[in-house]
Protein backbone atom coordinates (compact mmCIF):
# COMPACT_ATOMS: atom_id res chain seq x y z
CA UNK A 1 0.00 0.00 0.00
CA UNK A 2 1.27 3.45 -0.89
CA UNK A 3 1.47 5.67 2.19
CA UNK A 4 2.43 9.21 3.10
CA UNK A 5 4.47 9.97 6.21
CA UNK A 6 4.64 13.32 7.95
CA UNK A 7 7.98 13.07 9.72
CA UNK A 8 9.49 14.53 12.85
CA UNK A 9 11.84 17.46 12.39
CA UNK A 10 14.13 16.42 15.24
CA UNK A 11 16.75 15.03 12.87
CA UNK A 12 17.21 15.55 9.12
CA UNK A 13 17.90 11.87 8.24
CA UNK A 14 16.92 9.49 11.05
CA UNK A 15 13.15 9.59 10.38
CA UNK A 16 13.73 8.53 6.76
CA UNK A 17 16.10 5.75 7.81
CA UNK A 18 13.58 4.47 10.35
CA UNK A 19 10.94 4.01 7.63
CA UNK A 20 12.96 1.13 6.19
CA UNK A 21 11.52 -1.11 8.90
CA UNK A 22 8.02 -0.75 7.41
CA UNK A 23 8.52 -0.12 3.71
CA UNK A 24 10.46 1.20 0.74
CA UNK A 25 10.75 4.96 0.23
CA UNK A 26 9.58 6.12 -3.19
CA UNK A 27 9.90 9.89 -2.75
CA UNK A 28 11.09 12.28 -0.08
CA UNK A 29 10.96 15.95 0.76
CA UNK A 30 11.81 17.75 4.01
CA UNK A 31 9.76 16.05 6.78
CA UNK A 32 7.73 14.18 4.17
CA UNK A 33 8.06 10.75 2.57
CA UNK A 34 6.10 8.52 0.23
CA UNK A 35 6.67 4.81 0.76
CA UNK A 36 5.33 1.46 -0.38
CA UNK A 37 4.37 -0.50 2.72
CA UNK A 38 3.17 -4.12 2.54
CA UNK A 39 1.67 -3.99 6.05
CA UNK A 40 0.20 -0.60 7.03
CA UNK A 41 -0.40 -1.92 10.54
CA UNK A 42 3.35 -2.15 11.08
CA UNK A 43 3.57 1.65 11.05
CA UNK A 44 2.38 1.62 14.68
CA UNK A 45 5.98 0.85 15.70
CA UNK A 46 7.40 4.11 14.32
CA UNK A 47 8.81 6.73 16.66
CA UNK A 48 9.95 9.57 14.38
CA UNK A 49 6.75 10.06 12.36
CA UNK A 50 3.82 12.27 13.33
CA UNK A 51 1.15 10.95 10.97
CA UNK A 52 0.65 8.12 8.48
CA UNK A 53 -1.74 8.64 5.58
CA UNK A 54 -3.17 6.66 2.72
CA UNK A 55 -1.67 8.25 -0.39
CA UNK A 56 -4.40 9.91 -2.45
CA UNK A 57 -2.36 12.17 -4.69
CA UNK A 58 0.11 15.01 -5.08
CA UNK A 59 0.55 18.16 -7.07
CA UNK A 60 2.76 21.23 -7.41
CA UNK A 61 2.68 23.50 -4.36
CA UNK A 62 0.03 25.97 -5.45
CA UNK A 63 -3.61 26.61 -4.62
CA UNK A 64 -4.87 26.13 -8.16
CA UNK A 65 -3.01 22.82 -8.54
CA UNK A 66 -4.38 21.58 -5.20
CA UNK A 67 -7.91 22.60 -6.17
CA UNK A 68 -7.56 20.68 -9.44
CA UNK A 69 -6.25 17.61 -7.61
CA UNK A 70 -9.17 17.66 -5.17
CA UNK A 71 -11.64 18.10 -8.03
CA UNK A 72 -10.15 15.12 -9.88
CA UNK A 73 -10.27 12.95 -6.75
CA UNK A 74 -13.96 13.70 -6.26
CA UNK A 75 -13.98 12.52 -2.66
CA UNK A 76 -17.38 12.01 -1.02
CA UNK A 77 -18.07 10.65 2.45
CA UNK A 78 -21.07 10.31 4.73
CA UNK A 79 -18.88 10.40 7.83
CA UNK A 80 -17.98 13.63 9.65
CA UNK A 81 -14.56 14.76 8.44
CA UNK A 82 -11.96 17.46 8.98
CA UNK A 83 -9.49 18.93 6.54
CA UNK A 84 -6.04 19.71 7.91
CA UNK A 85 -2.98 21.33 6.38
CA UNK A 86 0.69 21.43 7.29
CA UNK A 87 3.25 23.73 5.73
CA UNK A 88 6.81 22.50 6.18
CA UNK A 89 9.42 25.24 6.53
CA UNK A 90 10.75 26.10 3.07
CA UNK A 91 7.63 25.23 1.08
CA UNK A 92 6.82 27.49 -1.86
CA UNK A 93 3.09 27.29 -1.08
CA UNK A 94 1.98 30.86 -0.37
CA UNK A 95 -1.57 30.17 0.84
CA UNK A 96 -2.16 30.10 4.58
CA UNK A 97 -2.82 26.91 6.49
CA UNK A 98 -6.38 28.10 7.22
CA UNK A 99 -7.04 28.80 3.53
CA UNK A 100 -5.85 25.30 2.61
CA UNK A 101 -8.05 23.69 5.24
CA UNK A 102 -11.06 25.65 4.02
CA UNK A 103 -10.32 24.52 0.47
CA UNK A 104 -10.29 20.86 1.55
CA UNK A 105 -13.58 21.37 3.40
CA UNK A 106 -15.31 22.84 0.36
CA UNK A 107 -13.93 20.34 -2.17
CA UNK A 108 -14.90 17.16 -0.29
CA UNK A 109 -18.57 16.26 -0.30
CA UNK A 110 -19.73 15.38 3.18
CA UNK A 111 -20.39 16.69 6.70
CA UNK A 112 -17.55 18.76 8.16
CA UNK A 113 -16.75 18.37 11.86
CA UNK A 114 -13.66 20.10 13.18
CA UNK A 115 -14.32 19.07 16.78
CA UNK A 116 -15.27 15.39 16.40
CA UNK A 117 -14.19 14.17 12.96
CA UNK A 118 -14.37 10.47 12.14
CA UNK A 119 -12.12 10.96 9.11
CA UNK A 120 -9.24 13.36 8.54
CA UNK A 121 -7.88 14.44 5.18
CA UNK A 122 -4.56 16.21 5.22
CA UNK A 123 -2.42 18.15 2.79
CA UNK A 124 1.27 18.52 3.56
CA UNK A 125 3.22 21.13 1.60
CA UNK A 126 6.95 20.48 1.47
CA UNK A 127 9.40 22.00 -0.97
CA UNK A 128 7.71 22.42 -4.35
CA UNK A 129 5.08 19.69 -3.83
CA UNK A 130 1.80 19.17 -2.01
CA UNK A 131 0.93 15.67 -0.81
CA UNK A 132 -2.66 14.75 -0.02
CA UNK A 133 -3.88 11.78 1.95
CA UNK A 134 -6.36 10.29 4.38
CA UNK A 135 -4.98 9.86 7.89
CA UNK A 136 -4.88 6.23 9.01
CA UNK A 137 -2.63 6.65 12.04
CA UNK A 138 -1.26 9.34 14.31
CA UNK A 139 1.83 8.41 16.30
CA UNK A 140 1.09 9.14 19.95
CA UNK A 141 4.34 10.58 21.22
CA UNK A 142 2.70 10.83 24.64
CA UNK A 143 3.19 7.07 24.97
CA UNK A 144 6.94 7.60 24.77
CA UNK A 145 6.79 10.45 27.27
CA UNK A 146 4.81 8.20 29.63
CA UNK A 147 7.71 5.71 29.52
CA UNK A 148 10.17 8.37 30.63
CA UNK A 149 13.06 6.54 32.36
CA UNK A 150 12.46 8.52 35.56
CA UNK A 151 9.07 6.84 35.90
CA UNK A 152 10.53 3.31 35.89
CA UNK A 153 11.25 1.26 39.01
CA UNK A 154 15.00 1.59 38.38
CA UNK A 155 16.64 4.77 37.08
CA UNK A 156 20.22 5.66 36.27
CA UNK A 157 21.45 9.03 34.93
CA UNK A 158 22.44 9.22 31.28
CA UNK A 159 19.94 6.67 29.97
CA UNK A 160 18.50 6.98 26.48
CA UNK A 161 14.99 8.37 26.06
CA UNK A 162 12.35 5.89 24.80
CA UNK A 163 11.72 7.65 21.50
CA UNK A 164 15.37 7.28 20.45
CA UNK A 165 15.60 3.74 21.80
CA UNK A 166 12.57 2.79 19.69
CA UNK A 167 14.08 4.44 16.60
CA UNK A 168 17.28 2.44 17.09
CA UNK A 169 15.31 -0.80 17.40
CA UNK A 170 13.55 0.10 14.16
CA UNK A 171 16.86 0.82 12.43
CA UNK A 172 17.94 -2.73 13.32
CA UNK A 173 14.96 -4.11 11.33
CA UNK A 174 14.15 -6.47 14.21
CA UNK A 175 10.70 -7.94 13.59
CA UNK A 176 8.19 -9.91 15.60
CA UNK A 177 9.77 -13.06 16.98
CA UNK A 178 13.33 -11.96 16.16
CA UNK A 179 15.89 -12.21 18.96
CA UNK A 180 17.35 -8.77 19.74
CA UNK A 181 20.43 -8.56 21.96
CA UNK A 182 21.82 -5.59 23.90
CA UNK A 183 25.27 -6.46 25.33
CA UNK A 184 25.41 -3.22 27.37
CA UNK A 185 21.78 -3.23 28.43
CA UNK A 186 22.08 -0.85 31.40
CA UNK A 187 18.60 -0.10 32.71
CA UNK A 188 16.92 -2.04 29.89
CA UNK A 189 15.47 0.81 27.84
CA UNK A 190 16.35 -0.70 24.46
CA UNK A 191 15.03 -4.09 25.54
CA UNK A 192 11.74 -2.54 26.64
CA UNK A 193 11.18 -0.86 23.26
CA UNK A 194 12.16 -4.02 21.37
CA UNK A 195 9.75 -6.05 23.50
CA UNK A 196 6.95 -3.61 22.64
CA UNK A 197 7.38 -4.23 18.89
CA UNK A 198 7.18 -7.99 19.40
CA UNK A 199 10.84 -8.97 19.39
CA UNK A 200 12.28 -11.48 21.82
CA UNK A 201 14.91 -9.76 23.94
CA UNK A 202 18.19 -10.73 25.56
CA UNK A 203 20.38 -8.37 27.54
CA UNK A 204 23.71 -8.53 29.27
CA UNK A 205 25.81 -6.20 31.37
CA UNK A 206 28.98 -6.45 33.43
CA UNK A 207 27.35 -4.61 36.35
CA UNK A 208 25.19 -6.62 38.75
CA UNK A 209 23.27 -3.46 39.69
CA UNK A 210 22.30 -2.89 36.06
CA UNK A 211 21.10 -6.45 35.61
CA UNK A 212 18.99 -6.11 38.75
CA UNK A 213 17.67 -2.76 37.50
CA UNK A 214 16.81 -4.14 34.07
CA UNK A 215 14.97 -7.02 35.70
CA UNK A 216 12.94 -4.53 37.75
CA UNK A 217 12.12 -2.47 34.65
CA UNK A 218 11.31 -5.46 32.43
CA UNK A 219 10.27 -8.44 34.57
CA UNK A 220 10.73 -11.78 32.86
CA UNK A 221 13.40 -10.59 30.42
CA UNK A 222 16.32 -12.91 29.70
CA UNK A 223 19.37 -11.23 31.21
CA UNK A 224 23.00 -12.25 31.64
CA UNK A 225 25.74 -10.96 33.91
CA UNK A 226 28.45 -11.09 31.27
CA UNK A 227 31.50 -9.40 29.77
CA UNK A 228 30.68 -8.01 26.31
CA UNK A 229 34.18 -8.89 25.11
CA UNK A 230 33.54 -12.58 25.79
CA UNK A 231 29.83 -13.24 25.30
CA UNK A 232 28.49 -16.64 26.42
CA UNK A 233 26.50 -17.01 23.19
CA UNK A 234 26.73 -19.30 20.18
CA UNK A 235 27.98 -18.09 16.81
CA UNK A 236 25.29 -16.63 14.51
CA UNK A 237 22.57 -16.95 17.16
CA UNK A 238 21.24 -13.36 17.23
CA UNK A 239 18.89 -11.65 14.76
CA UNK A 240 19.65 -8.04 15.72
CA UNK A 241 21.89 -6.10 18.08
CA UNK A 242 21.14 -2.63 19.44
CA UNK A 243 23.43 -1.14 22.05
CA UNK A 244 24.83 2.08 23.49
CA UNK A 245 28.55 1.55 24.02
CA UNK A 246 29.90 2.80 27.35
CA UNK A 247 31.91 5.99 27.52
CA UNK A 248 33.56 8.28 30.05
CA UNK A 249 36.05 7.65 32.80
CA UNK A 250 33.34 6.77 35.33
CA UNK A 251 32.39 3.62 33.44
CA UNK A 252 33.95 0.49 34.90
CA UNK A 253 35.36 -1.66 32.13
CA UNK A 254 37.26 -4.91 32.13
CA UNK A 255 39.24 -4.18 28.98
CA UNK A 256 42.59 -2.40 29.21
CA UNK A 257 41.26 0.68 27.38
CA UNK A 258 38.05 2.01 25.89
CA UNK A 259 39.38 1.41 22.37
CA UNK A 260 40.15 -2.20 23.23
CA UNK A 261 36.67 -2.59 24.72
CA UNK A 262 35.11 -1.27 21.52
CA UNK A 263 37.20 -3.51 19.27
CA UNK A 264 36.65 -6.68 21.27
CA UNK A 265 32.93 -6.09 21.84
CA UNK A 266 32.36 -5.34 18.13
CA UNK A 267 34.25 -8.51 17.27
CA UNK A 268 31.93 -10.46 19.57
CA UNK A 269 28.85 -8.76 18.16
CA UNK A 270 29.98 -9.80 14.68
CA UNK A 271 30.46 -13.38 15.88
CA UNK A 272 27.01 -13.79 17.42
CA UNK A 273 25.05 -11.87 14.76
CA UNK A 274 23.47 -13.86 11.96
CA UNK A 275 24.79 -13.28 8.45
CA UNK A 276 23.10 -10.39 6.68
CA UNK A 277 21.51 -8.99 9.84
CA UNK A 278 22.09 -5.61 11.48
CA UNK A 279 23.75 -4.16 14.54
CA UNK A 280 22.91 -0.59 15.54
CA UNK A 281 25.62 0.84 17.76
CA UNK A 282 25.65 4.18 19.55
CA UNK A 283 28.98 5.69 20.52
CA UNK A 284 30.18 9.03 21.81
CA UNK A 285 33.50 8.78 20.00
CA UNK A 286 34.49 8.42 16.37
CA UNK A 287 35.09 4.69 15.84
CA UNK A 288 34.25 3.95 12.18
CA UNK A 289 37.80 2.65 11.63
CA UNK A 290 37.29 0.07 14.38
CA UNK A 291 33.76 -0.83 13.26
CA UNK A 292 34.90 -1.14 9.65
CA UNK A 293 37.20 -4.02 10.59
CA UNK A 294 34.19 -6.20 11.42
CA UNK A 295 31.21 -4.76 9.53
CA UNK A 296 30.04 -2.85 6.52
CA UNK A 297 28.86 0.55 7.77
CA UNK A 298 25.55 1.16 5.99
CA UNK A 299 24.51 4.28 7.89
CA UNK A 300 25.98 6.94 10.15
CA UNK A 301 24.05 9.65 11.97
CA UNK A 302 24.99 12.28 14.52
CA UNK A 303 22.60 13.53 17.17
CA UNK A 304 23.50 16.34 19.51
CA UNK A 305 22.34 15.58 23.05
CA UNK A 306 23.75 18.72 24.66
CA UNK A 307 26.71 21.05 24.18
CA UNK A 308 29.33 18.55 25.31
CA UNK A 309 27.74 15.32 24.09
CA UNK A 310 26.97 14.13 20.55
CA UNK A 311 25.73 10.63 19.81
CA UNK A 312 27.15 8.77 16.85
CA UNK A 313 24.69 6.19 15.57
CA UNK A 314 26.14 3.53 13.28
CA UNK A 315 24.14 0.96 11.33
CA UNK A 316 26.37 -2.07 10.75
CA UNK A 317 25.81 -5.13 8.60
Amino acid sequence: MKLLFELSGEHPELPFAELECVGRILDRKPQMAVAECPDPGATARLALSHAVMEYLGECPAGVSALRELLRDLGIATDRPFAGRAKKIHGTVMDATQLDLERLIGTMIEGPVSLSHPEEEYRVVCSGDRCYFGKVIRKIDRGDFAYRNPMRRPFFHPGVMMPIIARALVNLSLAGKGDLLFDPFCGTGGVLLEAHMVGARVLGSDAEEAMIAGSRANLPGADLLLADATAMPLCDSSIDAVVTDLPYGQSVRIRAASMERLYARSLSEIRRVLKEGRRAVVVTHQEIPAIAGEYFEITGMFRQRVHRSLTRRIMVLQ
